[in-house]
């Protein structure tokens, strides 16, 4: 079979699934992508596409997200029709984001080539990010700015055969009309190579030594330090944190970009704009800012951490929080309804008001001061990952499922097993 996979950041949420099918050996792979290079899977072919046309800076605010959206969808058409043309590859299945619009013209190359998008968010004015921060208050102009930039999903769910959605809370923020046409199924987190190691070990270069579990360190992982991940609420907790728990140090991982939000309006950007507001209260000496980390590094420090924070405004559930919760570590996360879909407080997590950095240290001090009364969330973090969001057992099956009801009977994907289990 031939299938097509279109994300503008190879591979975002087909991470799991691409490298599956690959492995299968029976399918011809095409991966469309903007990002440049390109991570290489084998069996699959990586093409980089470009947007036909970007809008300028000063574009009209009300139709920029969709000229934008339309410059990138008309790129993907141009590449997809540059496959046809030039390698003969006509794929029997597409499979891409919808966000950026990278599908909106594929109908037009091929009419008869069903499309299984990816929706990720709808902009409410209540329920979600916007609005809530009210140090980031909403003018008389966002309804209309909400509005034209769903204009993108609006124009996606007619323009794929099938939708899917990663999670219950995500399915809730889209209208009525497009819950026919959705499948909710998470993307899959691969727990049978996740679990506590009692034995890890990192270096940390400005300590000069090695640290492991006997030390005391907490973790807070963010893809970018931003509001919508609650980067402020974290370090307006830490003097607290740090101050009662005199042997403690904190690793900081994640970029300085803005990757949903507004910029700080702060020369050195939003980590800047915190430390100077409570740098003066924070022992430096225990703080250690490590960027953005491979993969197996991030896994590393996860390990070993006695407690990882992972804040978030109502939005989409990062896959690094399942991901921590599968190696056993305990969650200290934020009191919100995305979060509570895979969080139940005291029993395989715990939630704390986003709002309140008090309430974030002492629930963190109490974890590192009081360990055993902790100990039963571990375990239960990991088998609820584990029952829940699983790709090999849980979630492949349900995708194969649905891209084989897009798919004539001579084209199906064998079912995989859900009897899998991880350990």
């Amino acid at each position: 079979m031939k299938l097509l996979f279109v994300h503008q950041n190879m591979p975002g949420q087909y991470r799991e699934l691409v490298q599956w099918l690959a492995a299968q050996g029976s399918h011809q792979l095409v991966f469309l992508t903007q990002r440049n290079p390109a991570p290489q899977f084998a069996g699959v072919t990586t093409v980089v596409y470009h947007p036909h046309h970007r809008p300028d800076a000063y574009a009209y605010g009300l139709s920029k997200v969709w000229e934008e959206a339309t410059g990138v969808g008309f790129g993907v058409a141009m590449a997809a029709r540059r496959l046809e043309q030039e390698q003969g590859f006509r794929p029997d299945l597409v499979l891409g984001h919808t966000g950026w619009g990278e599908l909106l013209f594929l109908k037009q190359i091929w009419p008869d080539v069903p499309i299984l998008g990816f929706f990720e968010y709808f902009y409410n004015l209540t329920g979600g990010l916007v609005g809530f921060d009210p140090e980031e208050p909403i003018s008389d102009h966002t309804p209309f700015l909400l509005q034209a930039r769903n204009a993108v999903p609006y124009a996606s769910i007619n323009t794929v055969d099938l939708g899917r959605v990663a999670t219950q809370w995500q399915r809730d923020q889209f209208p009525g009309s497009f819950q026919s046409k959705l499948y909710t199924c998470h993307d899959g987190i691969r727990t049978d190579l996740l679990g506590p190691d009692p034995a890890v070990r990192i270096p940390l270069e400005r300590l000069g030594r090695t640290v492991s579990r006997e030390d005391e360190v907490f973790t807070y992982m963010a893809r970018n330090m931003e509001r919508a991940r609650g980067f402020h609420i974290f370090m307006r907790a830490l003097p607290k944190i740090l101050r009662e728990r005199p042997k403690a140090r904190v690793i900081v991982i994640g970029g300085s970009d803005t990757s949903y939000g507004r910029k700080s309006g702060h020369a050195g950007g939003f980590r800047a704009e915190l430390e100077a507001e409570v740098g003066h209260l924070i022992d430096w000496d225990r703080v250690h800012f490590v960027g953005t980390v491979p993969y197996d590094t991030f896994c590393q420090i996860v390990q070993l951490s006695r407690c990882h924070i992972a804040l978030t405004m109502p939005f989409v559930m990062s896959w690094s929080l399942l991901e921590a919760m599968a190696m056993q570590t305990i969650v200290v996360s934020s009191d919100v309804a995305s979060v509570r879909e895979a969080i139940t407080h005291g029993e395989n997590g715990l939630l704390v008001d986003f709002f309140n950095p008090a309430a974030l240290a002492d629930q963190v001090i109490d974890v590192l001061t009081n360990p055993g009364t902790y100990t039963h969330i571990g375990p239960k973090a990991r088998a609820s990952v584990v029952e829940r969001f699983d790709f090999l057992s849980r979630c492949l099956p349900e995708h194969v499922r649905q891209m084989n009801k897009l798919l004539p009977i001579n084209l199906q994907i064998p079912t995989p097993s859900s009897d899998v289990r991880p350990g």
